[in-house]
């Protein structure tokens, strides 16, 4: 009985999880296809992109810049140790274009903006906003998810560049300014070093790769929520746990299909 029990959870959670990974495809599918309209009223993204990406920005840049400064620090005991110090600009570079930049971005702003978009939607459909724009013959995924989604898609990579520049200036200050490495090999070691295409570009694309997974899943989950307190909070919380483990997976994979030779 035990071993039956035991098939038939398995079984039940199977059917659910594959329910759910349908419904979100065909969700995506269904955002997407009503984003035809906001090429007619461009304000909406507009609007939704200074909301999402204008507040995340203080965090990120804070967090950047003490990224940037642990990285300065450990780096250079670290390279110290082979006598390879000036290459110091190089290391948080690559660290902070290939890796830290485009995660850490995408883990801040699943905790700062991510759950402000579950919470505003699961209250909307608390308070019957949704409903009442469907009655108004207005279509609520086009006029309130399809904004949202396409602003966090568009302020990620912005706001990756922005933690990623103001890590390298945190990396500068504490290498060459307080620990004294030479500041023409700082800069020349990381100008030789970092490429455009295979560093940056590929830094830029995990960004794009993961603001499109983080919006989406903060959306879905504030427009599965339930119109009651307990849930709309669960699914805050869902939000950034799902997200969290999603930017992980996608990373590795990206990173294997990017660098892995």
């Amino acid at each position: 009985m035990m071993a039956l029990d035991f098939l038939a959870a398995l079984g039940g959670w199977l059917r659910r999880s594959t329910e759910n990974l349908g419904f979100a495809m065909r969700a995506f599918v269904i955002i997407v296809r009503a984003s035809g309209g906001l090429l007619r009223r461009p304000g909406l993204v507009v609007e939704q992109l200074y909301f999402i990406g204008n507040y995340s920005l203080v965090i990120i840049a804070v967090s950047g810049l003490f990224v940037g400064m642990v990285l300065g620090l450990q780096g250079y005991y670290t390279l110290n140790q082979f006598g390879s110090e000036q290459s110091l600009g190089l290391l948080v570079a690559l660290s902070l274009t290939r890796e830290l930049g485009p995660v850490v971005t995408a883990l801040l702003f699943a905790g700062r903006a991510g759950t402000s978009l579950t919470t505003e939607i699961g209250l909307m459909k608390a308070g019957e906003q949704l409903s009442a724009m469907e009655m108004m013959a207005v279509n609520p995924i086009e006029r309130v998810l399809a904004p949202r989604f396409w602003a966090g898609v568009i302020a990620m990579p912005l706001l990756g560049t922005i933690f990623t520049a103001v890590g390298i200036l945190g990396g500068y200050l504490v290498g060459v300014q307080l620990i004294g490495v030479d500041e023409g090999s700082f800069w020349s070691q990381m100008r030789s070093g970092v490429d455009v295409w295979k560093d940056i570009a590929n830094g830029v694309l995990k960004s794009l790769v993961f603001g499109t997974a983080v919006t989406f899943i903060a959306l879905l989950q504030g427009y599965q929520a339930q119109p009651t307190p307990e849930d709309v909070a669960g699914a805050t919380t869902r939000t950034v746990v799902i997200s969290s483990l999603m930017v992980w997976w996608l990373d590795f994979m990206m990173t294997a299909i990017m660098f892995v030779k």
